[in-house]
């Protein structure tokens, strides 16, 4: 079975198109954005590089693109321009192991040590596994964050009656927020479920820590 994983961005408006939410009045979507906009900056990206700012996350994740499925648990640890990803299926006893940088990325198999490279993570992970997935936008995107909309296109944002992120759309893919938590490092509410779907790619994840990497 193959496995899961499978210029600045412009927090203003021009950046993000915010679809008006039910309940919503216009003063509260005003209000909500630049929450939204002030969040953004507190967690570093603000310019808009997905990479730099340095967290970690582990949680679990399940995926399916329409003819396989996964799921296992998952660690993220970022920084600097630099990403690992540790991901592990306890059933199968399988882990991969994904480090990248702006240059090369290198995926090994944990279960047997093979490695394989790559100057693209993403190309990387999905020759490996079968698994099209944004790697350089979901530093964003699991954070509530729209990605550089130069590379992946204006995001659609719709927020919730907390004035959270509800639903963001981008490059394709519908990402929805289903809970937050208030992270005890940045003292700032992230999103502690999530799904993201693009056509048969469907991706579940729950949060169980973020923290300072």
């Amino acid at each position: 079975m193959k496995l899961l994983f499978g210029g600045a961005l412009v927090l203003a408006l021009a950046g993000c198109a915010s679809v008006p939410t039910a309940g919503l009045s216009g003063a509260e979507l005003v209000s909500a954005q630049a929450a939204q906009q002030a969040r953004a900056a507190a967690v570093g990206l603000e310019h808009g590089d997905c990479g730099t700012p340095s967290w970690v996350m582990t949680g679990r994740v399940a995926l399916s693109n329409g003819k396989q499925g996964g799921s296992g648990q998952i660690e993220w640890t970022q920084g600097q321009g630099q990403l690992r990803l540790i991901l592990t299926t306890p059933v199968t006893r399988q882990g991969w192991l994904l480090e990248a940088d702006a240059s090369s990325a290198t995926l090994q198999n944990l279960s047997d040590g093979a490695t394989r490279q790559n100057i693209d993570a993403s190309r990387l992970l999905q020759d490996a596994t079968g698994w099209d997935v944004p790697l350089s936008a979901l530093g964003c995107w699991m954070r509530g964050i729209e990605a550089n909309p130069a590379q992946y296109g204006v995001a659609q944002l719709r927020y919730g009656a907390d004035a959270l992120p509800q639903q963001l759309v981008q490059n394709g893919w519908v990402i929805r927020y289903e809970r937050w938590q208030q992270d005890p490092f940045s003292h700032q509410w992230m999103p502690s479920r999530m799904e993201a779907v693009r056509g048969n790619d469907h991706v579940r994840l729950i949060v169980d820590r973020w923290g300072l990497e």
